[in-house]
């Protein structure tokens, strides 16, 4: 399974509190996100304001690639929702490296 992360702009989608972003799965467009709790917890959000979520998705956008890359792995390339857990679940390491 090839994974590929666009370098296009994350969305913050306030209905769900969380910040969208594309993940290309063998070409395929799939939709992912993360939550406002994990980019709090993990990436040093201030608050679940737009504005903070997406200033902090770029400062993790790394990581976030990384254990999303694994995420849909395990999935078979589904679109995934990233949760503050998962980026403490051994094996979602943060050097994994997805592919950029």
């Amino acid at each position: 399974m090839q994974i590929h992360f666009p370098d296009d702009e994350p969305a913050f989608d306030g209905a769900n509190l969380t910040v969208r972003f594309l993940a290309r799965v063998d070409g395929e467009p799939v939709t992912c996100a993360i939550t406002a709790e994990a980019l709090e917890d993990h990436f040093g959000a201030e608050s679940a304001l737009e504005s903070a979520l997406l200033a902090a998705f770029d400062k993790g956008r790394e990581r976030i690639r990384s254990v999303c890359a694994e995420a849909l792995e395990h999935n078979r390339g589904e679109g995934v929702v990233l949760h503050s857990g998962l980026f403490r679940v051994e094996g979602m390491a943060p050097d994994r490296g997805g592919v950029a």
